[in-house]
């Protein structure tokens, strides 16, 4: 992993177009290929990222860019649409390189791994048609809990909490946009699934066009069975 700390401006042109004018940001270049944009606020979300599969050139600015005080030239392109993300950079203030090996993923708490396993066995819990495609669905800013088919074959991204809160739906949200990036998956849309789901929670993810899915734990063991209960 590449990190560097650097005054620069960064275009982004694609499907859609944006611009981050100049100020100093963290820029981290992943053994995977993709390339973020951070601030220093905003928590975990980058300001603008690139997903794999995508190139990154660095060359020297022309001449136009060198009287802007332009020192080097970022361009990623990605190998699989027209977006492509221009970086410009003014001035570096730090730039290292460090190996961080194979990481062994997120481990869940008990609860929430084995609401995991059963939701992917019982995947029909979802609605009719539902399928299953694969558990912890990688992507390049961590795994997807489940990626599913819905009853159209349109591609269901699952996020599963113990509770639902805010972080949860914007954790998605992020799975969202970049799986949506993908033409071989989007349109992709998502389910937030929770034993518990907070209004505040339920009312961003509604807005955001995320459904809310209340799971229940002993029902789905097996255990509880509230269609079958004589009271």
């Amino acid at each position: 992993m590449r990190l560097v700390i650097a005054r620069c401006s960064v275009d982004y042109d694609g499907r859609l177009t944006a611009h981050l004018p100049l100020a100093t940001r963290l820029l981290v270049v992943k053994a995977d290929g993709s390339v973020l944009v951070h601030s220093d606020g905003g928590s975990y979300k980058p300001l603008n990222w690139m997903s794999p599969p995508c190139t990154m050139a660095e060359v020297e600015p022309d001449e136009a860019q060198t009287g802007d005080g332009v020192v080097a030239v970022w361009r990623v392109q990605h190998a699989k649409s027209e977006d492509r993300l221009t970086v410009l950079i003014h001035e570096v203030l730090h730039d290292s390189a460090h190996e961080l090996g194979v990481d062994p993923g997120l481990v869940k708490d008990g609860v929430e791994a084995h609401l995991q396993k059963l939701l992917a066995e019982h995947i029909h819990t979802l609605g009719h048609g539902y399928s299953l495609v694969r558990r912890e669905y990688m992507t390049a800013i961590g795994p997807v809990d489940i990626l599913a088919k819905d009853d159209s074959g349109a591609s269901v991204a699952v996020e599963i909490k113990r509770r639902g809160e805010i972080d949860g739906v914007e954790q998605l949200t992020r799975y969202l946009e970049l799986m949506n990036r993908d033409p071989h998956l989007a349109p992709v849309t998502g389910v937030f699934a929770a034993q518990q789901i907070k209004p505040q929670a339920r009312t961003l993810a509604e807005d955001r066009g995320i459904r809310c899915v209340v799971l229940d734990y002993d029902a789905l063991k097996g255990i509880d069975d509230a269609e079958s209960r004589l009271f």
